[in-house]
């Protein structure tokens, strides 16, 4: 039996995926919505397995799951995502979860994740495999900043400047909240977890000079 905890912004997908795993012969001991929540109730309820959405409203799963490896966490992770992002999964994988499954999957796909993860062996399924390897097969001179809208390089330039979310927004008009959501949607984007992320970015890919202070 395997305790799990879930994070999800989305309290129906919570419950049913607490219906399928207690089905399925597992106890889920708590959820939230809120990453900083997640983070305490990881240190109060110590579950063995960590089932984790990437985006989390003005938030990203991304966030936890460096804040986990920052603190050293033996829990282990699973990524539900509705991401096919190679990007992501390679992320994912980089800042410590141990597997990372599509929500369009099977739940015959999640429990095979969860009974590997639980005995401390890596998943991927085919399909999440296949992203995985994309990432080292794409073209180098494949620029991701390209997909960037006009207002998201505008952000992106302001935030790798080292300006806060007050301070862009007074800039252009937005609010703290349009701000905060922006710099989530970029993270989720690039496949960064965090600001020096996006500042290797914007450097590899002459967003910004290198050589500028």
């Amino acid at each position: 039996m395997t305790r799990l905890y879930l994070v999800d912004d989305h309290f129906i997908l919570r419950e049913g995926l607490s219906i399928l795993l207690e089905a399925g012969g597992h106890t889920v001991v708590g959820g939230t919505a809120n990453p900083t929540q997640a983070l305490a109730d990881l240190f109060r309820l110590c579950p063995d397995v960590l089932l984790l959405d990437l985006h989390l409203g003005e938030c990203s799963g991304f966030e936890l799951l460096a804040e986990m490896q920052r603190r050293k966490l033996s829990i282990r992770s699973i990524v539900l995502s509705s991401s096919a992002n190679p990007r992501h999964v390679a992320e994912a994988l980089r800042l410590g979860a141990f597997s990372y499954v599509l929500k369009e999957s099977a739940g015959s796909e999640l429990i095979r994740a969860i009974d590997a993860v639980s005995l401390g062996q890596k998943y991927l399924g085919p399909e999440v495999a296949n992203l995985a390897l994309q990432i080292f097969t794409e073209p180098a001179n494949d620029d991701p900043l390209s997909a960037l809208s006009p207002r998201e390089r505008q952000i992106i330039i302001m935030v790798v400047q080292g300006q806060s979310s007050t301070e862009i927004g007074l800039v252009l008009h937005l609010s703290n909240k349009t701000v905060a959501t922006y710099r989530i949607r970029l993270m989720l984007k690039l496949g960064v977890s965090d600001v020096p992320g996006l500042v290797r970015l914007a450097i590899r890919y002459k967003l910004i000079d290198s050589d500028k202070p």
